[in-house]
């Protein structure tokens, strides 16, 4: 008996003996103590929570070496590898999740749109459902701020910026010639189709490294990587028809669509203020596949096609039978693309896109062929070394073949050359805690036509001031090689550059966002010449130069009304430029000081509607009186319209939809033409040039076909 509770004794000391205390105090950067974290040995079950001084303690029989973890909500979790012995009254400090949903986001000079945007501030579907834009992603986009509203051109035209000076990516690859050509004084239309698109990234300034030759602006737009069912849609409109089907299997999927437009039968019950020999008549057609491979692999393959007719004759005050203008254009687009995620954390994006457009020009006498054959080639990978730290980097090729064969009753020339650019470029974003953080990048680019090497350095700043604002600063330089108008002529030329400096503080909370940025933009290198027009016969330089700077306001409210939802956004605009043949600086005539947009929609489920209003407003634009002299100096009329849809549902999948672009009638000004000559009086006579119409109506029919019987087009109007 004695001798067992020897043993027993003995057994029972040894235990109490082999116990070990592990003891500490979790605590954040800041040194403020952690509740509720939990504390544990890696691969037992001894462990604890902390308590409301971060303070902890628990006992555990393991012995020699083990792994202390320490985790908490919005925090990384904490690890070390030591001796058991090393445990005794350790001080843990955790570090802030850069991943959770409430971390800063390097954000300046750009709006995010899609399901993975942490801040949306225009979503895809917003492009197709403003009153006004009519289906045309650049009509949705200048209703943000930043954006100036030239009616009679239709494209984007960027804080100052030509609108040359944006660029628009598909999947990463350039899209070289994203507009259907028009006729002066009609705004043009982009190409691409909104229903193709999950998400937009419109960076109005300070862009990544990634993507160059612009100098104000690039659009990027990611295409949807797999549809939800298959389906067929049907749409018959006022300006012509519609057909698309969808169709997927196991690891792929195809979509079709096709349309005919066809204005005659429009222009013949709303005539406008052009004289039409032909009427405008386009056939498009897209395609996209899709291909998932086992190893999380993702082919893309997009091609597009469309072909432009049309023939009219349009005042002109120094000609007294007017311009006689006739296009024929047809353009072929191809964007493949791949990405994939390989070993240890790294993946790859590749891609080549290939675009060939031909215009046949007549202008008045002459007879114009202009031919464009460009590509891009890129290849990107990306290292994710950790929550904190990531790095981008890759390399790309642009090619562009540009012809023109140019024949009147006086002169004939052929007009070629190559546009080739080699770039490559490293990026990395950098985490400090989950309220500040960086991105860091360079890029390089060699111009084969200009025989010319620039370097250029971007940086952005972003700190979380609190819950549910921060501030961000972003700061590059930028380079693009002059326009084809030029390039055609001469290529003595220096790139063209501007560098961005710009300040951004943003606010969300519950379905709000507000926005408000400035912005200070200086150019270089701008192309002067010396004649009225760019000629052949023109003297060109490098020498222009110019300065943009503004402040841009955005409020966008999901919530405060029921099933409505409104955005509001203010842009001032102070920009100068010598450039092209401009004899000093001035404003240029695609510039407003002011520009304000109202947009609202609203869902009445009692009517199965959804009514949409816009409201679009742009100070005057400048324009040069030869009667007072000066250059520039004169202000036009401020540009005033009142847009409005209306979509109903008849039945789950039949849709009709109504469209009416400035519902008032307002009679705005896009400028005045002067006469070459004074007349009697020794005056030049001015016409005034007015939008082609004052209204645009439009009324569609939508059908969707599908397994699905709920699902419709809705979302697309």
């Amino acid at each position: 008996m004695k001798t067992l509770l020897f043993l027993l004794l003995t057994l029972f000391s040894y235990n109490l003996f082999a116990q070990s205390t592990i003891s500490g105090k979790v605590i954040d950067q800041q040194g403020i103590p952690i509740m509720g974290a939990n504390v544990y040995l890696q691969g037992t079950y001894d462990g604890t929570a902390t308590h409301e001084d971060g303070t902890f303690t628990f006992e555990t029989t393991a012995t020699g070496v083990q792994t202390l973890i320490a985790s908490s909500i919005s925090f990384e979790s904490f690890s070390k590898l030591a001796d058991i012995t090393s445990f005794n009254n350790v001080t843990i400090k955790l570090k802030d999740d850069v991943n959770t949903l409430d971390a800063v986001t390097v954000n300046a000079g750009t709006f995010n749109a899609g399901d993975n945007a942490k801040v949306t501030a225009l979503k895809p579907l917003d492009i197709v459902t403003t009153a006004g834009a009519l289906g045309d992603f650049v009509g949705a986009l200048q209703t943000l701020p930043g954006t100036s509203n030239v009616a009679e051109d239709g494209r984007l035209f960027v804080r100052g910026g030509d609108a040359e000076e944006t660029q628009i990516f598909v999947d990463g690859m350039r899209v070289f010639t994203p507009y259907s050509p028009s006729a002066n004084n009609i705004p043009s239309r982009g190409r691409l189709s909104p229903f193709l698109f999950k998400g937009i990234t419109f960076s109005t300034g300070g862009y990544s490294a990634e993507y160059g030759q612009a100098l104000s602006s690039v659009l990027l737009l990611n295409s949807i990587s797999e549809p939800q069912e298959e389906k067929t849609e049907i749409s018959i409109m006022t300006v012509g028809l519609g057909l698309g089907n969808t169709q997927k299997w196991k690891k792929s999927s195809l979509s079709l669509n096709t349309s005919y437009i066809n204005l005659a039968p429009y222009q013949k019950l709303y005539p406008d203020n052009n004289e039409w020999h032909k009427p405008i008549e386009s056939v498009g057609g897209e395609a996209v596949y899709r291909y998932k491979f086992n190893n999380d692999g993702l082919l893309k393959v997009y091609g597009a096609y469309s072909s432009v007719n049309f023939d009219l004759t349009q005042e002109d005050i120094n000609e007294a039978d007017g311009i006689r203008f006739g296009l024929k254009n047809k353009n072929l687009y191809i964007n493949t693309s791949y990405q994939d995620f390989l070993e240890k954390d790294w993946s790859v994006s590749t891609g080549v896109s290939f675009a060939n457009d031909r215009s046949e020009i007549k202008y008045n006498d002459a007879d114009i062929t202009d031919i464009e054959n460009s590509a891009h080639l890129k290849i990107a990978f990306k290292k994710f070394f950790s929550s904190r730290y990531k790095l981008n980097f890759g390399v790309e090729y642009f090619a562009t073949n540009f012809t023109e064969d140019y024949r009147d009753t006086n002169f004939e020339n052929d007009y070629e050359f190559d546009n080739n650019i080699f770039s490559s470029f490293v990026e990395t974003d950098i985490f400090f805690s989950k309220k500040f953080a960086t991105k860091i990048g360079l890029r390089g680019e060699y111009a084969e036509l200009l025989q010319e090497f620039n370097i250029s350095p971007r940086l952005s700043l972003a700190y979380k001031a609190g819950p549910n604002s921060q501030f961000s600063l972003a700061y590059g330089e930028f380079f693009q090689n002059p326009k084809n108008d030029y390039l055609k002529y001469n290529t003595d030329f220096t790139a063209e550059n501007t560098t961005h400096y710009i300040a951004n503080y943003q606010y969300v909370k519950n379905k709000q966002i507000f926005r408000a940025e400035a912005y200070f933009k200086d150019y270089g290198n701008l192309v002067k010449f010396n004649t009225p027009f760019a000629l052949p016969t023109s003297t060109y330089t490098s020498n222009g130069s110019g300065f943009a700077k503004g402040l841009d306001i955005f409020w966008r409210d999901n919530k405060t009304i029921n099933n409505t939802e409104y955005w509001m956004s203010y842009s001032y605009l102070d920009t100068e430029r010598d450039y092209q043949n401009y004899p000093t600086n001035a404003t240029p005539d695609f510039a407003s000081k002011h520009n304000a947009s109202l947009v609202v929609k609203r869902w009445i489920e009692d009517w199965k509607s959804q009514i949409g209003l816009s409201y679009n407003y742009a100070s005057g634009r400048s324009y040069t009186d030869p009667n007072k002299g000066g250059f520039l100096t004169e202000q036009a009329k401020s540009f005033n319209s009142l847009n409005a849809n209306y979509a109903y549902l008849i039945s789950p999948q039949k849709i009709l939809y109504l469209s009416v672009s400035n519902v008032l009638g307002t009679k705005n000004v896009n400028g005045y033409q002067y006469a070459n000559q004074t007349n009697m009086d020794g005056v030049f006579d001015r016409r005034t040039i007015t939008p082609a119409a004052d209204r645009f109506f439009f009324i569609g029919f939508f059908w969707t076909i599908s397994d699905n019987k709920d699902d419709n087009q809705l979302d697309n109007l």
